[in-house]
């Protein structure tokens, strides 16, 4: 049995089709979930990665989900049944497949240099964009289509089917302790290798022991502490020439943003402010300036404060080194200059992980080692200790992943 792909076209003789969602519940109690059985067979329908289908569901369904392309298996928390995540699906379709002129599927996504995301039709030629505000075009510009799916396949669309063919999460967030004992959801993974595999569990148990790995010395930090800038602007006062030329554009940039918040930060920039001046400055390419963002834009509210710039830090944060910044300004933030919000850090990282601004990986590389990159070896201890719950909720969870693979195999 198949559907018409735009189940608003009704054409009897529509030759786009997809198979229906098919979904199981599976287990009970807070370990319910729902594996969606047939996502490969739906996403090749659609020529695009399963794991977008996937991500677009919790993200709509307000649900955590666990990808596991190697072994075919996706799974969303909670109980959804299949009707309901079909409609999800026709969102999903809406607004990453169909042709935003003509309404056809027959359609790839293209990242533009400017990382952007458009839909390059097949059929009628035109190039439509994806809206950037969704939190699926952040996923999609972390993990491009070839990541995913390697090699391009010939659409789906255009060949077979138009022949007719615990404690969980939540506690932590609301500050609840993590027992040894308890199970959270799985994290999602998206890749395939071995290798990776491994490297997840050594960071795992890294993470357990809390290892203080050191980094070398000359490593350096945009410092936007008020001690530093008090020091700037009073050597500048001595000798401006000489200090302007020592100047970098971050600390530019920084004093910026700090002058125009205000104290109490309420007067701070807009997003789409922040952007413009970083492209004055000419340091969007450069990933310290997340190291700066995490200084200069946060208030005692930061739990919150993170989820409002989601967009902004999707835009900004191109790749990992941009988010080892980000988490080692947030280091600073806290450990420097607001050390009695250190205790807030894992419900700082439920929102980073929540909204994907900052990936699974760099979460457990953060939260495994000490480092003397961005503040003083003792006080980094301090933070990242303060990250285990958290840390430790993601080791449990993939955990708990694995043996249910295990137990399904037998």
């Amino acid at each position: 049995m198949s559907i018409n792909i735009c189940r608003d076209n009704h054409d009897p003789f529509y030759r786009y089709k997809m198979p229906p969602i098919q979904a199981k519940v599976e287990g009970r109690g807070n370990g319910i979930k729902t594996a969606v059985l047939n996502v490969s067979d739906v996403a090749r329908a659609l020529n695009r990665p399963a794991p977008y289908l996937v991500k677009y569901f919790g993200f709509e369904l307000g649900a955590q989900t666990s990808i596991s392309v190697d072994k075919d298996r996706y799974l969303v928390n909670g109980v959804h049944e299949p009707a309901k995540l079909q409609d999800v699906l026709d969102g999903f379709i809406a607004k990453f497949v169909l042709c935003g002129s003509c309404k056809n599927p027959e359609t790839e996504i293209v990242i533009t240099k400017d990382e952007d995301l458009i839909r390059e039709c097949k059929a009628c030629g035109k190039r439509t964009p994806m809206d950037l505000r969704n939190k699926l075009s952040s996923f999609i510009l972390k993990n491009p289509p070839d990541s995913i799916g390697g090699k391009k396949k010939k659409s789906a669309t255009a060949s077979a089917n138009v022949r007719g063919g615990g404690v969980s999460i939540s506690d932590i967030a609301q500050g609840k302790s993590q027992s040894s004992g308890s199970a959270g959801t799985a994290t999602d993974s998206i890749k395939e290798d071995d290798d990776d595999d491994e490297l997840a569990r050594q960071i795992n148990a890294a993470a357990s022991s809390l290892q203080e790995i050191e980094v070398k010395d000359d490593e350096w930090a945009v410092d936007m502490s008020e001690e530093a800038i008090r020091a700037r602007a009073k050597e500048l006062q001595v000798d401006s020439g000489a200090v302007s030329r020592e100047f970098t554009k971050l600390e530019e940039f920084g004093e910026w943003i700090l002058k125009e918040a205000g104290e109490d930060k309420k007067n701070l920039p807009s997003d789409v402010e922040l952007y413009k001046k970083a492209a004055e400055f000419d340091i969007l390419k450069e990933p310290k300036i997340a190291c700066v963002l995490a200084q200069c834009i946060f208030s005692e509210d930061i739990v919150n404060e993170v989820s409002e710039h989601t967009s902004f830090f999707n835009k900004v944060f191109t790749s990992p080194e941009y988010e080892r910044n980000f988490l080692g300004g947030i280091e600073r933030y806290l450990g420097l200059e607001h050390q009695e919000l250190i205790p807030q850090l894992p419900k700082v990282l439920v929102q980073l992980y929540n909204n994907d601004i900052i990936s699974e990986d760099e979460i457990m590389s953060f939260g495994a080692k000490c480092s003397k990159k961005f503040v003083p070896k003792d006080i980094s201890k301090k933070v990242r200790r303060a990250a285990k719950p958290f840390i430790t909720w993601l080791e449990n969870a993939e955990s708990d992943e694995e043996e249910e693979d295990s137990d399904d195999e037998e």
